[in-house]
């Protein structure tokens, strides 16, 4: 009872497992999801889809004026005389570009000459741009304006604050920053609207009270996460001595934005960006342009929202956990690894397309999914099978086995158990099948066990080999209704003959009945042929299959073949002369037509031997075909001398002359004499009635060593009428004759050479002849030596 109560349970339980697996995984995904983002995991995802393509086109309009290390050399350390800066703000504004961002810390005064001198330079440019920098001087935050005189000259001021991430990579900046109610575009945008000449609005207006991050009295707001136009040394760039000297044509910086800041190593103005690499870090410059770039586009990344990011991994998620129920385990793992992929694949064609959805938490959830279901069903599936094993190791046995030695060592705990009825139950089902294979392929018969629809699922090695001599090479998988179909004049037997049969109808439980003694065909080769089928039921009595086997009748055809024609010469040519013999006696009875007493005898006494004749040759050719061969040793020579010597009396009357070609050695052959004899004296008693009077008839006997076993070659050979090409075809069938029209006809009802050659193929020999009409025919005979000679 309480196997009975396990068993349905089980069999629900994979179900269970996997509504519990579903549920538990799906809320971690939207779980993980909702934290739109899981660290360093996404931020290195986010980095790696940003880096593969950061080639873009580089914008034009867009200058770096970089103090690198060659300007260094030139110039000197750093810090440079504020005057430098005097002199290349005035060649950039007489090349009049559109702003000039001068990223260069001032707020600490310098000489009073180089200050005013700057302040000149920056006052009559009206382009120029100056940073604003966040700094800690030990009481809370505050903005490091420049010098007075510098900040009133600048056309506007920027802040170059960068948004660090968790990892320290630069991948967002705010648009706005300030305290105490004042608040300083990015740089980048303070640039824009220094070109443009109107307040940037970029993708948006930015708002008077921007939503802010409070730290400590210091306020942001308008996040933007930089869609990096390229990697390290993406834009234009010319050093800031070559600018200096003049070197650099003014057409240069026309109507563009000209960006001057540091890019020599050690100037403490680099950091770590998604697109760095393994270049180092990128200037500060270099993402000042980026973010420039990127505002002058248009374009930006936006960062979904946490319910957005919940459901985009969810839904992956959802369809893996859907496809391990309604999927086999290998697809189930491909579908796994596709719907991974395509995540990945979805949140990086967003991330190109303005939209960052962190793809982690599907990837974790999928990751540890499979190998969680996997683990629950093939638990599942090992506690059904192990009392499946148990409940098929408790049934009796069909079959005789050994009977196991239990082991001194042998562990009695579930597994083992469980393990053991597995091993006992795989061993009797190979049993089976071994014994099953073995009955079916010790059948006579062909044999083909086929599914419901039709379809061979096993044929023993008689279907084999009788298919393979039709062409077909392997019958397993195909339907026995195409192989059946091959076979010509299907017809029922013990039916009636206008009962209409198509092939289908011997797979149909409605009329297996009717068809119990099979179907009669031929096959292409000539063959008769036995066709049956039986059903095939299971344990529960439901069909399963049909059960067809394919006997070759050809034999017993050929018996009834043989047995109606002797019943047509009986009815015929037994009769004749017996009716001739009671026509001769009613006639002799009248005066009128009596005939004179020695011609009544002759013809009584002919119709007798005719009679006579027809019944020895029947009796021979029945001991031919019987198995009563009495066989012994002799010498072929003198079996063709007796049969020589028995001719020699019809060949003298006929003038024809029998020659010997015999080479000196022996032949020995082991016969039965008497048929032998009989044999040869018919080939003769044929060469002698169809051939010409006064001709010859040469036979020849000698030994064939090259033959793998040596042979006994025996040669007839006439010169008399022939056969005819039409004819020769039918010499060896019964009750054919085979005279021609120009011919002397000869008593005889065609059974004299099927005696022959059954004769010859009883003692393993063969026979042949060649022919030609008005030439003459010759019969060659081989028979095997007894014994090497």
């Amino acid at each position: 009872m309480k196997i009975r109560w396990l068993s349905p349970f089980v069999r629900r339980l994979a179900l269970r497992e996997w509504l519990m697996l579903f549920i538990g995984l799906l809320t971690l995904a939207i779980a993980l999801g909702w934290q739109n983002g899981l660290g360093r995991l996404d931020q290195s995802l986010y980095d790696l889809f940003l880096s593969i393509d950061d080639n873009k086109p580089v914008r034009e309009d867009v200058i770096i004026v970089a103090i690198d290390d060659y300007s260094l050399a030139e110039l000197g350390r750093w810090p440079w005389s504020r005057n430098l800066h005097a002199d290349l703000i005035n060649k950039l504004t007489q090349a009049r570009p559109r702003a000039i961002g001068l990223d260069v810390i001032l707020s600490e005064t310098s000489t009073p000459q180089n200050d005013a001198q700057l302040a000149a330079a920056i006052a009559h440019s009206q382009r120029v741009v100056l940073p604003v920098v966040l700094t800690n001087a030990g009481q809370g935050l505050t903005a490091g304006l420049p010098i007075p005189i510098l900040a009133e000259s600048a056309r506007a001021l920027g802040h170059i604050n960068l948004e660090h991430d968790s990892d320290g990579v630069i991948r967002s900046v705010f648009l706005r920053e300030g305290q105490n109610g004042k608040s300083w575009l990015h740089f980048s945008a303070a640039l824009i609207s220094t070109g443009s000449g109107m307040q940037y609005s970029g993708t948006g207006a930015l708002p008077v009270a921007p939503t802010a991050s409070l730290i400590d009295t210091w306020q942001r707001g308008d996040q933007l996460y930089i869609p990096y136009e390229g990697g390290i040394g993406h834009f234009k760039s010319v050093p800031y001595v070559s600018v200096l000297r003049g070197e650099v044509p003014d057409e240069f910086f026309t109507d563009k934005y000209v960006l001057v800041g540091a890019t020599a190593l050690g100037m403490a103005d680099s950091y770590p960006t998604p697109v760095s690499r393994n270049s180092g870090a990128m200037p500060g410059i270099e993402i000042n342009a980026n973010i420039l770039a990127s505002l002058l586009d248009g374009e930006e990344i936006h960062i979904a929202a946490p319910w957005q990011t919940a459901l985009f991994n969810a839904f992956p998620v959802f369809m893996a956990l859907l496809g391990y129920l309604l999927l086999s385990p290998r697809f189930s793992l491909f579908a796994t690894g596709i719907w991974m992929l395509m995540t990945l694949v979805a949140s990086y064609i967003g991330l190109h397309m303005g939209i960052w959805i962190a793809p982690a938490a599907a990837v974790i959830t999928l990751i540890i999914s499979y190998p969680l279901w996997s683990w629950r069903r093939l638990e599942a599936a090992i506690t059904y099978l192990g009392q499946e094993f148990t409940r098929l190791d408790q049934e009796p046995h069909l079959l005789p086995e050994e009977k196991p030695v239990a082991s001194a060592n042998e562990v009695g705990d579930v597994l083992e158990q469980r393990i053991s009825a597995m091993e006992n139950a795989a061993r009797r089902v190979r049993d089976l099948r071994q014994f099953v294979s073995d009955n079916l392929d010790n059948l006579p018969d062909a044999t083909l066990v086929t599914s419901v629809e039709g379809q061979v699922l096993l044929a023993n090695k008689h279907a084999n080999d009788y298919y393979s001599s039709l062409g077909i090479d392997n019958v397993l998988g195909r339907n026995i209704l195409d192989l059946l179909a091959q076979l010509k004049n299907p017809q029922p037997v013990d039916q009636a003959a206008n009962l209409s049969f198509d092939w289908p109808d011997l797979l149909d439980m409605q009329r297996s009945q009717t068809l119990n003694n099979g179907i009669s065909v031929q096959d292409h080769k000539g063959r008769d042929l036995l066709v049956k089928s039986s059903p095939c039921n299971s344990a529960a009595n439901l069909l399963t299959g049909w059960i067809v086997s394919v006997l070759d009748i050809s034999t017993i055809r050929a018996a009834e073949r043989s047995r109606d024609e002797t019943l047509r010469f009986l009815s015929h040519d037994m009769r004749a002369p017996q009716a001739s013999i009671l026509a001769l006696l009613e006639l002799q009875s009248e005066t009128s037509s009596a005939l004179p007493q020695a011609e009544l005898f002759a013809r009584i006494e002919k119709a007798s031997r005719k009679t006579l004749g027809l019944a020895d040759n029947f009796v021979q050719l029945a001991r031919a075909e019987s198995h009563e061969y009495r066989l012994e040793e002799v010498d072929f020579q003198d079996v063709l001398f007796d049969a020589t010597d028995e001719m020699w009396s019809l060949a003298k009357s006929r003038h024809i002359s029998v020659q010997m070609e015999i080479s000196d050695g022996e032949y020995p052959v082991k016969v039965d004499r008497t048929l032998m004899t009989r044999a040869l004296a018919n080939l003769l008693s044929n060469a002698i009635n169809y051939s010409p009077d006064h001709t010859s008839i040469i036979c020849s006997v000698r030994l064939d060593r090259d033959a793998p076993q040596p042979r006994v070659v025996c040669r007839i050979l006439d010169h008399g009428y022939g056969i005819a090409e039409a004819d020769q075809g039918k010499l060896f069938l019964r009750f054919q004759r085979v005279d021609l029209p120009n011919q002397p006809r000869h008593d005889g009802v065609g059974l004299g050479l099927v005696f022959v050659k059954t004769v010859i193929e009883r003692h393993q020999g063969d026979i042949s002849f060649i022919s030609q009409a008005g030439v003459g025919t010759s019969f060659t005979l081989m028979l095997p030596v007894c014994h090497d000679v």
